[in-house]
């Protein structure tokens, strides 16, 4: 296609695409009408140069509309990370999903297969019983009647799969691993999202807020991890109002002890289910703490909470009371009906 040269011409010059433009280059990509080299030329492209806030909000705007969408509550949050950290850390997102979904917030989850690690979301939600083949229609049942569904990324995603071999071939990180998680078929616009880079957290903030996010934080641990870590500080891009808010955390600061990198990394499917059922029974851990902290932000996100403070107090009672443990049981015997 004459235009996708063009695409591919201005990238070669080093010059950033509109969103427009990105949005008609991935629109074509993802509708299986350009070739893998020129897939590949877009994506190393991008790459290389390093990709503009426009040209995330462009992909992502292409890849929602091709998405297979799940009604779902307004006021739904999701807790989600890009991978690609290398940590091969427990599944913190998911564990924190089921805190929330206790304190009475409708998560739509989104996550997929590991990638980075050796359990995502999927793989430990399998373990633990939990059906994810389903449709929109049953994972909408799922959140409104236990509080949580979760969305298998392939499954909402079938346009991925004009892409997904030259990604394979190619083997490195691409704006993929970006626009995935900003990509929720339940269209939230609450999310806890955590980033592999710190140079992320400030521009995938201003991407949220472009495409109407109404509140989100952004995370990077000074770790690498993908989340809000417990080894030391984490730095938070906060989007509230319109206005985005950098600063820094730290576990300490919230009568949580530091952490190993040791102490948060995780098994396989089998080894992190336990490890999370555990966790959701209230037995104390690095693993806890680190999901309790998550958690309490998310709950910011959600409005449930206004401080991080008051998040954990309420994420603490959602373990306690036994209300996680319930969603998650929920969750198990819904998407076993549905």
């Amino acid at each position: 296609m004459e235009n996708l040269k063009a695409v591919i011409g201005k990238i070669a010059t080093g010059t950033t695409l509109t969103r427009a433009e990105a949005a008609f280059a991935f629109d074509i990509m993802m509708s299986g009408e350009a070739t893998p080299s020129q897939i590949g030329a877009i994506l190393m492209g991008l790459r290389v140069r390093g990709e503009d806030v426009e040209e995330i909000a462009g992909a992502v705007t292409t890849m929602r509309a091709k998405m297979l969408r799940v009604e779902a509550p307004a006021d739904s949050v999701d807790v989600v990370g890009t991978g690609g950290d290398a940590s091969g850390s427990y599944n913190i997102s998911t564990c924190a999903s089921f805190i929330v979904a206790g304190a009475g917030v409708p998560v739509a989850k989104h996550g997929n297969r590991a990638l980075s690690s050796k359990s995502g979301a999927a793989d430990v939600l399998m373990a633990l019983g939990v059906k994810i083949d389903l449709t929109p229609e049953q994972i909408s049942r799922c959140i409104k009647e236990a509080g949580i569904g979760f969305m298998f990324a392939p499954a909402h995603h079938p346009a991925m799969k004009h892409v997904g071999p030259t990604r394979v071939e190619l083997g490195t990180r691409t704006i993929f691993n970006l626009i995935g998680p900003l990509s929720n078929p339940a269209g939230v616009t609450r999310q806890m999202v955590g980033v592999f880079s710190r140079n992320w957290v400030e521009p995938i903030a201003e991407v949220l807020r472009s495409l109407g996010s109404t509140r989100a934080w952004v995370v990077h641990g000074s770790d690498g991890l993908d989340e809000i870590t417990t080894t030391g500080a984490t730095h938070v891009a906060e989007l509230s109002n319109g206005e985005i808010r950098s600063f820094e955390i730290e576990p300490g600061e919230f009568g949580i002890a530091r952490a190993t990198p040791d102490s948060l990394k995780g098994g396989d499917g089998t080894a992190n289910a336990a490890a999370l059922r555990a966790v959701l029974a209230g037995q104390p851990s690095a693993y806890a703490d680190v999901s309790l902290m998550n958690a309490a932000a998310a709950l910011i996100v959600a409005g449930k909470a206004d401080t991080l403070g008051d998040g954990l107090e309420i994420a603490r009672a959602s373990l306690t009371g036994g209300h996680a443990e319930a969603a998650l049981d929920r969750l198990v015997a819904v998407s076993a009906m549905v």
